[in-house]
């Protein structure tokens, strides 16, 4: 099976990666990124890659009837997401707002304009959560609130879609090997004023190395194309299914959830 895929998000990791694999299995990729650089690599890889920022109502209005206009569609991967480090009590108001934007609002309002397309000739939502759409850990407050969001729209969503031609599937990641981190520290650096919090040697002891002194790959933490191999089943399964977790951590982590009380995960969350 192969057809014609809109991916968010492709200016590396799991977007990039996922793009790759399917076009080199004769799907027809429609790749998104924000900087023209990246755009303009995409392109020289011989895809076909447009502009998208997902804060951007008008960005996203602009995007979904030019793919439309370029022909049939029959899938779309939500994957574009940032994060943002800090304690909860140290992110203002306009923080939560600005990264709820890019990886709720925005990937919502781009699904609700293609579904009445793929209403009329079947389609598959692919949404990228994380296992942060399980679990919550210390400092990743704002990414983890955008997808418990995301996982209860996903799984609304789903359940409405069933009387249509529409599947709708969510991919749960654990730690996998991208620029997230990296590209986490200008909206750190934006938005968190760590010096002047109660946490401050929290933050130098613990964050701060995290976020500048990366120390190697993550326990556990597997290449993108991990996630691509889901991808790809859930695309191309007859019957796929609800959730793909990837990574021993998410597998941990859904398991967890479902026999742990709230003070054992709380106790695990702590000290991971």
């Amino acid at each position: 099976m192969s057809g014609r895929v809109l991916i968010t998000g492709c200016s590396s990791g799991i977007g990039l990666d996922a793009a790759r694999r399917l076009q080199a299995e004769g799907w027809q990729v429609v790749a998104t990124c924000r900087k023209p650089e990246d755009i303009a690599a995409r392109q020289a890889e011989g895809m076909s890659c447009l502009h998208l920022e997902l804060s951007d109502p008008a960005s996203v209005a602009e995007l979904s009837e030019q793919v439309l206009a370029d022909g049939p569609l029959d899938a779309l991967i939500n994957n574009a997401a940032f994060a943002l480090p800090g304690a909860v009590e140290d992110i203002p108001r306009g923080a939560l707002r600005e990264i709820f934007e890019a990886n709720l609002f925005g990937t919502h309002d781009l699904t609700v304009r293609l579904i009445p397309h793929f209403r009329q000739r079947g389609g598959r939502i692919i949404n990228i959560s994380s296992v942060l759409g399980l679990v919550g850990i210390p400092w990743r407050g704002p990414y983890v609130a955008t997808k418990f969001a995301l996982e209860g729209l996903t799984d609304v969503l789903r359940i409405e879609m069933q009387d249509s031609p529409v599947k709708v599937i969510l991919i749960e990641p654990g730690p996998i090997t991208s620029r997230i981190r990296a590209n986490s520290i200008p909206h750190f650096e934006k938005w968190v004023n760590w010096q002047i919090s109660p946490r401050i040697d929290q933050y130098r002891n613990s964050l701060l190395k995290r976020l500048y002194e990366p120390t190697g790959n993550d326990r556990f933490e597997l290449s993108p194309s991990a996630v691509s191999d889901k991808i790809i089943h859930a695309l191309t399964a007859k019957q796929p299914k609800a959730r793909y977790y990837v990574t021993t951590p998410t597998y941990i982590s859904g398991f967890g959830r479902r026999i742990l009380s709230t003070r054992a995960l709380d106790w695990f969350a702590r000290r991971n």
